[in-house]
């Protein structure tokens, strides 16, 4: 019986352990995730940015001035 007990406190103990790693891998990874939107959500607000001319032959349809 002693050894059944002990057997599952280390167990319990290495879920505990393995539990902790992957909570701290998932953090990583949202960072890592919420930078990548960060510097999407910068790109594409600077796309947004550029207008079409208002005047003249070139650059009514398409933005020439990139």
């Amino acid at each position: 019986m002693d050894a059944a007990v002990n057997n599952m406190v280390n167990a319990t103990l290495d879920m505990r352990q393995a539990q902790a790693i992957q909570e701290a891998q998932f953090g990583v990874f949202k960072e890592a995730l919420d930078g990548q939107a960060a510097q999407i959500t910068a790109l594409m607000d600077g796309a947004m940015e550029a207008q079409l001319a208002t005047s003249g032959s070139v650059g009514t349809q398409i933005n020439t001035t990139a």
